[in-house]
């Protein structure tokens, strides 16, 4: 008797962004399944305005992939996550960020990882692909190089992300908002993922199941930087657990930190805003815990 083939729900939560979002479900149609598995898409447009829906009806006219259009008015990327949750169907749930572009077999090894490695879900790298060449600095800092491992490597809830990830949806059954609001400004994914893994799930990388992230000059400007970080650093406090241990680290990084930057400005520009930015992160939570919240909002 033939095995019907599982069916994966590529969920993709948009913010302003038509052209990307375009970009990328024009890239999901040749998307290779090797016959072992279908898929289709759900869109959870977080704004109020609605400005995917009239992308995701132009493509749905234009292909026979399903795509399913859902929306979130108010601007939270947790409840976003929790609204394309919501529409999705499939045995697996794949997850992808407007910005991103994924190679053809992406999801067939995302799949083919999950299923010989026995796991609860999988994740692959995301590598960065500046839309304009960006000044010798940014590249030297490293900023936007994420550690990869080996396919089958273990990993841990601080090196899960939902920009490149497939899990089994029925790990879901018990979190009945997988996704908590409180981290609707970022950081809800490692706290998705952290909650998991207390559950007991397992989750491992596929160093094969590439995706491309398209970054824009914006991005490495560094007030941008380092509002990116305090942000990071406030939410990095909500892990109430990590909270004693988060908070002493900090103390004792912030002085040491600032006491380097001018050493580490002698040995140039990157090593400067690597410095400068570790400094935000830890004054990030810091500031958290004094209940001080100078960064409401995440740059686009």
């Amino acid at each position: 008797m033939n095995r019907v083939p599982p069916h994966i729900t590529i969920c993709v939560c948009t913010y302003r962004r038509p052209a990307r979002l375009k970009r990328l479900l024009d890239e999901l149609k040749v998307l290779e399944t090797g016959g072992k598995f279908t898929f289709s898409v759900v869109v959870a447009d977080n704004d109020s305005s609605r400005s995917a829906e009239g992308v995701v009806a132009a493509h749905t006219a234009n292909t026979a992939c399903p795509v399913l259009y859902g929306n979130e008015p108010q601007q939270n990327i947790a409840l976003a996550r929790n609204a394309a949750l919501a529409l999705a169907t499939g045995d697996y749930i794949a997850f992808l960020d407007d910005d991103e572009l994924p190679s053809r077999k992406w999801l067939l090894l995302l799949l083919e990882a999950c299923e010989k490695y026995a796991a609860d879900g999988v994740l692959g790298p995301v590598c960065s692909r500046y839309e304009i060449e960006p000044p010798t600095w940014v590249r030297r800092s490293g900023l936007y190089n994420r550690p990869r491992h080996a396919t089958g490597f273990t990993l841990s809830w601080r090196e899960c992300r939902t920009g490149n990830a497939l899990i089994q949806r029925s790990i879901l059954a018990a979190m009945p908002a997988p996704f908590r609001s409180e981290f609707g400004t970022g950081g809800e994914d490692q706290d998705f993922f952290r909650r998991l893994m207390a559950l007991g799930h397992r989750f491992v990388w596929c160093d094969e199941a590439v995706v491309y992230e398209s970054v824009p000059p914006s991005r490495w400007r560094i007030p941008v930087l380092l509002r990116r970080a305090l942000l990071r650093g406030r939410n990095t406090w909500r892990h109430e657990d990590q909270r004693a241990f988060g908070l002493s680290k900090s103390v004792v990084a912030i002085p040491l930190y600032a006491l380097a930057l001018p050493f580490s400005a002698l040995a140039g520009r990157h090593v400067f805003v690597r410095y400068l930015i570790k400094t935000c992160d830890h004054l990030g939570k810091v500031m958290a815990a004094m209940r001080l919240n100078p960064v409401r909002k995440r740059d686009a």
